[in-house]
């Protein structure tokens, strides 16, 4: 009854996933043949592209990001206003040059972060897959630029291989159609996973199934799921197809030594790029505190410059009659020949509002840019010592400290706390062989190091620890 109910159950889920995935709804990719499959829809091409910036939106887009730093818009305000005839209280020139030096120095570093996802953007589409040739050629592989491989080519990947796209297995080395894969790339776990290619593609050559269809959902970003069909030629009924049929982009083929697969997603629709969201712009605590902290400066330049502004106010309409002769105001133009002219006076209400901007431009000097321009530059220069940090170089893999993002430096000294799912995610997952006793004989190289007369037997060395006998259950010397 148990397998009744079963063989019923997976009947109402063949049937429905075979309904969910007509030929409206379902990518349909012949297998073998690139040509055809992307005759009526363009599938996305295999070239994939993690940069934030091109040529083109390089500079609105840098430019965009930095002003969210409030001291940036406060500074570009300053800058503008000095601009002005009426209030110009500095240089118009050397107003302008401090903000435009540091928003160069922001920019050249986010540039040359942005090189070098383009350059490993370059290094991954250049990368070379073995993709079956014409059915006409036989089974002959040619080695083939991931950037050009496309939905419905069949790839064949080799032990320790990356992925160029996700892939339905076809066959693989292992007589049983297992492959084993790591996705320490996509979601973290570095223990293997198995996937299985079909019994009934197995024993077929990859030339021979040029005929086949696969028909299967739409790209979605669910890396743990995947349905479709498999139709052979000659053949009525659909081969379904799981999760354990299909490896993704970038896993790597372990323990297996070649699999055979077709490809269903490409490029930018592979899971892996659809749940990558891009280059994040990262901002550090010390940063966020600054913005808060030029917040309340702000605050505090608009309460001072207030003040001057209705003492200026109070002192004009004390002296309103006084005006045409004060000193240093000028509010009689005498050079003009028309003695009505005024000079530099638009009322007392304009001329409380200049004197405010006035005093913004004066009072400037409360939220210095050269905080900023310090920081960048001490930026740049940690990075560099800690690139160039002998005591960060791991020898195993010949690699140095990588600062990958030069805009939260500082953040590496205020953690607090690592938090971890487990024991494995911050250590080595590595036994080490210390100590066995079998039949009596200890196999223990500790025990063969220590001086005779202070040799200590270790908790294996008792017999009840081995219930099985010696050499029962690979606890033998050949099989620990």
């Amino acid at each position: 009854m148990a397998e009744e109910h079963d063989h019923h159950g997976s009947s109402r889920h063949m049937s429905a996933s075979q309904k969910e995935l007509g030929d409206e709804d379902a990518r349909v990719v012949r297998v073998g043949d690139a040509e055809r499959t992307n005759e009526q829809l363009e599938f996305a091409g295999n070239a994939v592209r993690t940069a934030k910036y091109s040529p083109l939106t390089f500079l609105p887009r840098n430019l965009f990001e930095q002003f969210h730093r409030l001291a940036y818009v406060y500074f570009l305000v300053i800058a503008v206003l000095n601009q002005l005839p009426q209030l110009a209280v500095f240089g118009r020139g050397a107003s302008v040059m401090p903000l435009a030096f540091v928003l160069t120095v922001t920019a050249v570093k986010d540039a040359y972060e942005d090189w070098r996802r383009h350059r490993s953007d370059r290094a991954e589409n250049g990368r070379l897959a073995a993709v079956l040739l014409s059915p006409g050629a036989g089974t002959h592989f040619a080695p083939t630029k991931w950037k050009h491989v496309r939905v419905g080519d069949v790839v064949r990947v080799y032990s320790d291989e990356s992925l160029p796209a996700d892939m339905v297995l076809l066959a693989t080395s292992d007589p049983t159609g297992v492959a084993y894969v790591q996705t320490l790339n996509l979601d973290g776990e570095s223990n293997l996973k198995t996937r299985y290619a079909k019994q009934e593609t197995l024993t077929t050559p990859p030339e021979q199934l040029t005929g086949a269809v696969i028909r299967c959902e739409r790209p979605n970003r669910n890396i743990y799921g995947f349905q479709a069909n498999l139709e052979l030629e000659g053949e009525s009924r659909r081969i379904p197809l799981g999760p354990s049929n299909i490896v993704l982009r970038g896993c790597e083929l372990k323990n297996t030594t070649w699999a055979i697969g077709v490809v269903v997603y490409a490029g930018r629709e592979t899971k892996a790029m659809l749940n990558n969201a891009g280059a994040p712009t990262k901002r550090s605590r010390l940063e966020t505190q600054m913005n808060r902290e030029t917040l309340f400066l702000s605050a505090i330049l608009v309460v001072l410059c207030s003040l001057v502004a209705a003492l200026s106010g109070v002192w004009l309409r004390t002296h309103k009659a006084d005006l045409e002769l004060a000193q240093f105001f000028h509010k009689k133009n005498y050079v003009s020949d028309d003695k009505n002219a005024n000079y530099n006076y638009y009322g007392i209400a304009a001329q409380i509002v200049f004197v405010f901007l006035m005093a913004v431009i004066v009072f400037q000097i409360m939220i210095p840019i050269s905080l900023y321009i310090s920081m960048e530059l001490v930026r740049l220069g940690q990075a560099y010592f800690m690139i160039r940090d002998t005591t960060l170089y791991d020898a195993s893999s010949n690699s140095r400290f990588q600062c990958r993002a030069l805009n939260i430096n500082e953040d590496l000294g205020q953690v607090k706390c690592v938090f971890s799912d487990k024991t494995g995610t911050l250590t080595q997952n590595k036994m080490e062989f210390r100590c066995a006793s079998v039949g009596g004989v200890d196999y223990s190289d500790i025990a063969r190091q220590q001086p005779v007369g202070r040799r200590t037997s270790s908790l294996l060395s008792y017999p009840e620890f081995f219930p099985f006998g010696a050499g029962s259950h690979g606890w033998g010397a050949d099989g620990f």
